[in-house]
């Protein structure tokens, strides 16, 4: 759709700037894409040539107040529409998915940089939540219990809450939105989705697929922009639950503003994610995942791996080695199929990385590979005016450094060393973050001392970036997560409904006389 033709990728940067027109990138609203009406609006850029390719409408609070309106409209319709019809559209639109993944695949790429392998990968996940979602029927069942007390019985079933809303992160455009909207729209509500402007084009094509599958105009609605949008939904009293996906002061911010507006908020935030290595780890295995986990996506990932605690005489039989992977990694153009890595998001991203490869030289931290140093000339034609950086590996990072106590967000592996399990357990509690965490041994005593101990939301043993699939449910710790429920799973469906109990008695088995007490099991 908005990809870079191949064709130019012989020109240089300036030519193919100079002949690109910026798609102007809307709203979908109703059913239709609709333009953009406020006359604010952000540059897209291909983060591999550096160049701009659209310009998204930032949407304005009247514009975000048609969205929700057309949605409130249409919840009446399909809260009542029977589960089972619901589940169907969800089918339909899974097949749908399925057949234009690598359309998808393409757009993530052109707009967030991360290779096409790992887009690929990315909208697979996504599918899957819709493949759990096909299963509603069966996830809305309540319960029931018969002669409860005399002549009454009682039941409980769940319910759509109305006109919900995700708010979604730029590194994950198709992933991180399915994450929400299938569950809930699957479960009776109606929706609007607010994604990143970094990457706006994927939440377009997947609103278009849905009304392809059959979707009522107005269950699934999306607004672009930025904090004004974001203001307008928390604000709105339409609006009866919000998730969101970011970092942590935004995630705050969200969970205590819609708290006060009397909505159902879950507001997932940052992350340090720790790999604890044990002396007994397969070394190559380790290697292999560390260089995976910290490096993929450019490490703009909340499950990166960003720290490697690495234990006993581990950090020797591992560190040549690390080094090694960390120096040949293959960044290139996302789309080579080659790539292991692609660019930094944006300029902004790039210079705040740096920045911190900068304080990590000034507090100590042993430097061993820098990927500032990165030469932009090997990525790929037309893309040396990209936003490219190389890995980084710090060795001998202490927990005072700001590059282990702060996410950085991009491919920076910071190597901490410690003695024994006790501390590396201590180490990954002390930290105010709990996402993620994994531990590399062949000790099933130790595997199991770790999970069981660590206090993390989700944990891989010898599993790198242990995020749940579909029907388990994503969510962390501590400052990782705002809110009593995690994504997708059945906790997504109990976030995006509301039990009613239901009590039941008919006159032929009703007492005689006036009740003055509690009702009783009599």
């Amino acid at each position: 759709m908005r990809h870079v033709p191949r064709k130019q990728a012989t020109l240089d940067t300036h030519q193919i700037a100079m002949q690109v027109t910026k798609t102007p990138i809307g709203h979908f609203i109703n059913g239709h894409i609709v333009a953009n009406t406020s006359g604010r609006a952000q540059d897209v850029t291909n983060p591999a040539a550096g160049m701009v390719t659209g310009a998204v409408g930032l949407a304005s609070a009247a514009e975000v107040c048609e969205a929700v309106a057309a949605a409130q409209a249409a919840f009446p319709g399909w809260a009542d529409t029977p589960p089972i019809r619901r589940a169907r559209v969800m089918f339909k639109y899974w097949g749908l998915l399925n057949k234009h993944r690598d359309e998808l695949a393409h757009l993530i790429t052109a707009e967030h940089g991360k290779v096409f392998t790992d887009a690929q990968g990315e909208v697979a996940r996504g599918i899957d939540i819709v493949e759990f979602a096909c299963g509603i029927p069966q996830l809305l069942k309540g319960d029931y219990t018969d002669q409860v007390s005399t002549g009454i019985d009682n039941w409980t079933l769940r319910q759509p809450l109305g006109v919900v809303a995700g708010i979604t992160p730029f590194n994950f455009p198709v992933m991180v939105p399915m994450w929400m909207f299938p569950v809930a729209i699957a479960a009776g509500n109606t929706f609007v989705l607010k994604p990143s402007p970094t990457d706006p084009s994927p939440s377009l094509r997947m609103a278009e697929l849905l009304k392809e599958a059959g979707l009522p105009d107005g269950v699934f609605n999306v607004v672009q922009g930025d904090k004004e949008a974001v203001d307008a939904l928390i604000e709105h009293p339409d609006v009866k639950a919000i998730s969101f996906v970011g970092s942590t002061p935004i995630a705050n911010y969200i969970y205590e503003t819609g708290a006060r507006h009397g909505k159902r908020v879950q507001a997932l935030g940052g992350a340090k994610n720790h790999m604890v290595v044990m002396p007994d780890a397969d070394i190559d295995q380790t290697v292999d995942a560390l260089i995976g986990a910290g490096y993929g996506s450019a490490g703009e990932r909340c499950m990166a791996i960003s720290v490697a605690v690495l234990v006993g005489d581990a950090a020797d039989k591992i560190m040549p080695k690390l080094i090694e992977r960390a120096k040949t990694l293959k960044v290139l153009d996302g789309e080579n199929l080659a790539a292991e890595m692609g660019p930094i998001v944006t300029r902004a991203a790039h210079e705040r990385i740096t920045g911190y490869i900068a304080q990590g030289e000034k507090e100590g931290a042993k430097l061993l590979v820098d990927g500032r140093r990165f030469d932009a000339s090997q990525v790929g034609d037309g893309c040396t005016g990209g936003f490219w950086m190389g890995g980084t590996l710090f060795d001998h990072v202490t927990p005072e450094m700001r590059i282990y106590k702060e996410e950085i967000f991009g491919p920076v592996l910071s190597c901490v060393r410690v003695p024994d399990l006790k501390e590396a357990v201590e180490l990954v509690n002390a930290h105010e973050f709990g996402n993620g965490v994994a531990c590399f041994t062949r000790d099933g005593n130790v595997a199991r001392e770790f999970s069981r101990r660590v206090q993390v939301g989700m944990v891989g043993i010898n599993v790198p970036i242990p995020v749940p699939m579909a029907w388990h449910g994503f969510g962390g710790w501590k400052k990782s997560l705002f809110g009593d429920m995690h994504a997708y799973g059945e906790e997504g469906v109990r976030f995006y409904t509301k039990q009613k109990s239901i009590m039941q008695r008919w006159p032929e088995s009703t007492p005689k006389g006036a009740e003055f007490v509690m009702p009783t099991a009599k």
